[in-house]
């Protein structure tokens, strides 16, 4: 008998994506639900568990695997952790969920694709913007023919830093800004254009700020080259200050659109006193200051929590999979190639000898 009602899920985490993903689940509750959540560090599953009623925690994440009732799990851990725990989670025969980037290396990547496939569960890549409500406005209307001939898609996301600690060690993370936030720009422009060929990545990347805190990149510039004739390019930085920016381009033969993630779900506000809460990365709440509303939703974290339970279900189909992280994952590699050695490098691109991305950028520069 196949299962029926809501989906019972598992998070390993408990910081920042953990508790995102635990509020997406609350916002839309009528496909999932939330039974357990696992931390090494003591306290902290506890805590998150209490904060949105979840009944039970875990220091553990391989004895939380061992509930028979938990169907699928999302995996919010460092990077480096990625993998094995995908493993872990296949192997006990539950569904997965990995947030970006998908893992360390591309062997990494095939060893997670082949242990799901094996073991019949779904692997399923959290890559949040196929999900952003105005950016999926966007591709409605480029798929429906509003541009014309598309030939230039750019993404960029950029803040001062990131939420934890561990994003600035790159023996932890495999890279920097680009490993952090270019992961969703590559995969975006991929998905926009309806997955084509990629041709070959130029990428540049320089450490201008936060060289005492990290051995990686804090800003870069990636263009990709698709065989159908577009450009995507990506923009990331942790250099820039005053909170997030987040903003797709779209140009095509026929017409143009511009969708910024924040602006338009922005209320434009000066205070001389500050308040609690404007928008994820932002400093300060005093003087001019746009605090949005419904952010979670806008960002598509719920929509996107809710498409993977309808999966386990057999509801839809996986619109994001093991197999696009990987993509996103050579293209990381290709493009620290490129920002190392300062020229294109075509796809297909293996790597040799580097057990993370940044490798590949560490050994030609000084840094």
């Amino acid at each position: 008998m196949p299962n029926k009602g809501r989906v019972k899920v598992g998070i390993i985490g408990s910081q920042f994506q953990a508790d995102i993903h635990a509020d997406s689940f609350r916002l839309m509750p009528d496909e999932a639900e939330v039974v357990a959540v696992a931390s090494p560090t003591p306290g902290n599953a506890e805590k998150l568990a209490k904060k949105y009623n979840i009944p039970r925690f875990f220091t553990d994440y391989k004895q939380m695997l061992t509930e028979d009732d938990i169907e699928m799990v999302t995996i919010t851990a460092p990077n480096y952790l990625h993998a094995q725990m995908t493993v872990d989670v296949a192997q006990a025969g539950k569904h997965v969920v990995c947030e970006k980037p998908l893992c360390m290396t591309l062997e990494e990547a095939d060893l997670m694709i082949e242990t799901c496939r094996q073991k019949g569960v779904l692997l399923m890549y959290a890559e949040e913007l196929f999900f952003t409500p105005k950016y999926v406005k966007a591709k409605q209307m480029a798929d429906q023919g509003a541009f014309g001939k598309v030939y230039m898609v750019k993404q960029a996301e950029k803040h001062f830093g990131p939420h934890a600690g561990w994003f600035w060690n790159v023996e932890l993370s495999g890279g920097g800004v680009l490993m952090d936030m270019g992961c969703h720009g590559i995969a975006f422009c991929y998905w926009f254009l309806g997955r084509p060929e990629i041709k070959s990545v130029y990428c540049q990347m320089a450490t201008h700020v936060h060289g005492d805190k990290t051995k990686g990149e804090d800003d870069s510039v990636c263009i990709l080259e698709f065989a159908n004739g577009a450009i995507g390019m990506i923009e990331n930085s942790w250099c820039r200050r005053g909170g997030m920016e987040d903003r797709v381009e779209v140009y095509g033969e026929g017409g143009v659109t511009y969708a910024d993630l924040h602006m338009g779900n922005a209320l434009p506000t000066y205070s001389e006193y500050g308040y609690g809460y404007a928008v994820e990365k932002a400093p300060t709440t005093k003087g001019w200051t746009y605090p949005v509303f419904e952010e979670l939703w806008n960002y598509g974290f719920p929509q996107e929590m809710r498409h993977f339970a309808r999966c386990v279900r057999g509801k839809e189909e996986p619109q994001c999979t093991g197999e696009d992280g990987r993509v996103v994952q050579e293209v990381l590699f290709a493009s620290y190639q490129s920002a190392g050695t300062e020229r294109k490098i075509k796809l297909p691109f293996r790597p040799v000898d580097a057990k993370r991305p940044i490798d590949l950028w560490l050994k030609d520069n000084t840094r």
